[in-house]
C-alpha cells in the first residue's frame, strides 16, 4: 500500500543534517573549495586536472585546490591530522557578508545558493576563524529578509508570486509557504468554508458503548 511522503524537517541550522530530509541530502551535496595539507592516496583519478602531477600510487598531492562535497568535507576535516583546510565559498567572505548588511533583500539567495542558510550554518563545523562573523551575517540577513517574505505571503492572495518566490532560498520558501497557507485557511474561515468540527472516533465509539449498556 503505497503512502504520500511526510516531508521531514531540516536539521541543517543544529550541528548535523538530519539524514532522513530530502532538503539536507542535497545541501550536504553542495561542493566546497578546500586546499589539500597532505597527499591523498590513490584520489587522483577522481580529479583528473589534479592527476598530472600525482604520484606513481595517483595520489592527489598536498596543496592542491579541489572542491569536494560538504558530507566528505566534514569527514575528513580534523584539526590535529591537517588533511584539508577549507576555503570559504564567495557567497560567505567578507565582500558578500558587507552586501547583506547594506540590504539584504536585493540578493537573489536561491541564485547564490538554494540553501544559504544550512549550508552556512555547517560551515561553522570547521572552525574559521571568521565563524563569529559568518554566523553575526547568517542572523542578520534572515532577521532582514523574513518581515517581506511574510508580508508578501500575507499580501499576494491570487496572486502570481513566482517571480518573489525563485529569489528565496529554500528554508524561506517554506516560511513563505507556510503564511500563504495561513493566509488561505483564514479567508476559507471568513468565507464560512472551514471545516466544520467532529466528534472523535474515540467519543463516538464510548456513546455507542454507554447507549448500548443503557439498553441491557
Amino acid at each position: 500500500m503505497s503512502e504520500a511522503y511526510c516531508r521531514v524537517e531540516s536539521g541543517a541550522l543544529g550541528p548535523e543534517e538530519n539524514f532522513l530530509s530530502l532538503d539536507d541530502i542535497l545541501m550536504s551535496h553542495e561542493k566546497l573549495p578546500v586546499r589539500t595539507e597532505t597527499a591523498l592516496p590513490r584520489l587522483g583519478a577522481f580529479f583528473l586536472e589534479r592527476s598530472a602531477g600525482a604520484d606513481s600510487d595517483n595520489a592527489v598531492p598536498p596543496g592542491s585546490k579541489i572542491e569536494l562535497p560538504l558530507w566528505l568535507a566534514k569527514g575528513l576535516f580534523d584539526n590535529k591530522r591537517r588533511i584539508l583546510s577549507v576555503e570559504l565559498p564567495k557567497i560567505y567572505q567578507e565582500g558578500w557578508r558587507t552586501v547583506f548588511s547594506a540590504d539584504a533583500n536585493v540578493v537573489d539567495l536561491h541564485k547564490m545558493g538554494p540553501h544559504f542558510y544550512g549550508f552556512g550554518s555547517q560551515l561553522l563545523h570547521f572552525d574559521s576563524p571568521e565563524n563569529a562573523d559568518i554566523s553575526q551575517s547568517l542572523l542578520q540577513t534572515f532577521i532582514g529578509r523574513f518581515r517581506r517574505i511574510m508580508d508578501s505571503s500575507q499580501n499576494a492572495y491570487n496572486e502570481d508570486t513566482s517571480a518573489l518566490v525563485a529569489r528565496l532560498d529554500e528554508m524561506e520558501r517554506g516560511l513563505f509557504q507556510a503564511g500563504q497557507k495561513g493566509l488561505n485557511d483564514f479567508q476559507c474561515w471568513e468565507k464560512g468554508q472551514a471545516s466544520q468540527i467532529t466528534a472523535s472516533n474515540l467519543v463516538q465509539n464510548y456513546k455507542k458503548r454507554k447507549f448500548t449498556d443503557m439498553e441491557d
